[in-house]
C-alpha cells in the first residue's frame, strides 16, 4: 500500500517511520537539528506551494507536506493512495 502525501508525492507505507505535525514538533531543538541535517544531506523533499504543515520520515528521505498530520494519518488508516 502507498501513502499519498499531496502534490504528487506517494511513498510506500512500508517505508514510513513517522508522521509529525511541523508546528508542534519544530519547537524542539532536537527536531530542528534533525531537519537541518537532513536538508544539508539533501534528503528533504518538499512538494509544498505554501508553508508545510507536516513532515513524514521514511527510510531514506524526509517529505514536507502541506497536508496536516491528521489528514495523513486518516489516509493511512483508510488505506487510500
Amino acid at each position: 500500500m502507498y501513502l499519498h502525501l499531496g502534490k504528487g508525492s506517494v511513498v510506500p507505507k512500508s517505508e514510513v517511520i513517522a508522521v509529525f505535525d511541523l508546528d508542534n514538533s519544530s519547537s524542539s531543538h532536537i527536531t530542528r537539528e534533525y531537519l537541518a541535517r537532513a536538508e544539508r544531506e539533501g534528503r528533504v523533499v518538499s512538494d509544498c506551494d505554501d508553508l508545510p504543515k507536516s513532515f513524514v520520515v521514511t527510510n531514506e528521505r524526509v517529505y514536507l507536506s502541506q497536508l496536516s498530520s491528521a489528514t495523513l494519518m486518516s489516509r493511512w488508516e483508510n488505506h487510500t493512495a
